[in-house]
């Protein structure tokens, strides 16, 4: 066993010398001082640089399908009131939808951008005369009241009771509501004159859209002035400007996600010239990004350019702010990682032998140099 110990013993790498024939110099005790401050600080460097995550990025083709896309939108029409402000959706597929309300808000503000306290729908000039019944003749004493839908009916017993399920009778059938006045129930609950006394107002419409993961558009445009062919019927209301001055305080394809940017997020563009067409071509990117918990968030991210279309002498155009997008088959992902614990401990090692290694031959090389520079002096005095 002694033979084996002395076998090892013979392969020490690192051989002791006796305390005896140290010799410890003031340049040494600087040289360590410094060496050991400089691996203090760049072990706590890379202690954070291995605290700290990376995020890594890859581009793959998108193969997913069926998939819905989330739209979150909030933006100011400072000259456009809440009343004749409308969302409508479509996409290349044909689905459309018209005067979009679902998870869509609006608030009404003042001409110096104060928001307006909202009145209750339905209130608005005085009542006129009984209502007028389905069938013709005024509502009598004790008689239930079922409005006409003035040919919107879907069934012969459907009831429009309001102006606003008029209104939705009519979009269902994809028609244009063109005078509120010759509609009872409009007339009666003071529509026109509630568009009269919002004259002046702007609004703040925001909320969500799901549409489908296809190619398509939507856009703000006069809500009532809906035809089948989705142009907007100018017999009622036909001569007032449409100034489509806005700004949008934030436009997003998905969640968010750390680092993501919103080109668009506090765009501000005002009108000079009535009733154009403003157009954002958008080409939305998914994505998607894994944080270092293995959460994983589908996002999308954009890019934009626009387009302002002025209205043309003699032709029909639709004014409003258009939003037309279209999707990259590349979908990116971001993953957050950081270095592993033996990168980490490499680096450390790394630190420490190449600080110890270089102090070591500064110092011998002061030491010894030092040491002939004395030498050469004392031979000089001695001669």
């Amino acid at each position: 066993m002694e033979r084996v110990f002395s076998k090892v013993r013979n392969l020490d790498a690192y051989p002791k010398i006796n305390e005896d024939f140290y010799s410890r110099t003031l340049s040494g005790g600087v040289i360590t001082l410094v060496s050991s401050i400089a691996m203090f600080l760049l072990f706590f460097s890379e202690l954070g640089l291995y605290l700290h995550t990376v995020t890594e990025s890859k581009l793959v083709v998108d193969t997913s399908r069926g998939e819905k896309l989330h739209i979150n939108f909030d933006i100011t029409f400072p000259a456009v009131s809440c009343t004749l402000l409308s969302l409508d959706a479509m996409d290349i597929s044909g689905e459309q939808h018209l005067d979009i309300r679902h998870d869509v808000f609006k608030k009404r503000l003042s001409s110096d951008g104060k928001v307006i306290e909202e009145r209750k729908e339905g209130i608005g000039g005085p009542q006129i005369d009984k209502p007028l019944q389905r069938h013709g003749g005024r509502l009598e004493h004790n008689e239930t009241y079922c409005g006409s839908c003035f040919g919107a009916e879907v069934t012969d017993h459907e009831c429009c009771n309001s102006c606003e399920e008029v209104r939705e009778a009519y979009r269902r059938k994809g028609w244009g509501l063109t005078n509120p006045e010759l509609i009872d129930q409009c007339k009666r609950e003071g529509f026109a004159q509630k568009i009269k006394d919002e004259e002046g107002e702007g609004c703040n419409i925001y909320g969500s859209l799901e549409v489908n993961k296809v190619a398509g558009n939507f856009h703000f445009i006069k809500s009532f002035h809906q035809s089948s062919i989705h142009l907007p019927d100018m017999l009622a209301f036909q001569e007032d400007s449409y100034n489509i001055s806005h700004k949008i305080n934030k436009l997003a394809f998905g969640e968010y996600y750390p680092g993501i940017v919103n080109p668009l997020d506090g765009v501000h563009w005002f009108q000079e010239i009535p009733n154009g067409m403003y157009q954002y071509f958008i080409k939305v990117v998914p994505t998607i990004y894994t944080n270092i918990r293995g959460r994983t968030i589908q996002s999308n991210q954009f890019s934009v350019t626009e387009h302002y279309k002025s209205p043309e002498v003699g032709r029909r155009s639709l004014p409003g702010v258009f939003f037309f997008y279209d999707l990259s088959p590349i979908k990116v992902t971001f993953t957050e990682t950081h270095a592993s614990f033996l990168h980490f401990m490499t680096n450390v090692c790394a630190i420490v032998g190449g600080i110890f290694t270089v102090a070591g031959i500064v110092d011998s090389f002061i030491y010894h140099g030092h040491k002939a520079l004395r030498k050469k002096m004392e031979i000089g005095k001695l001669g």
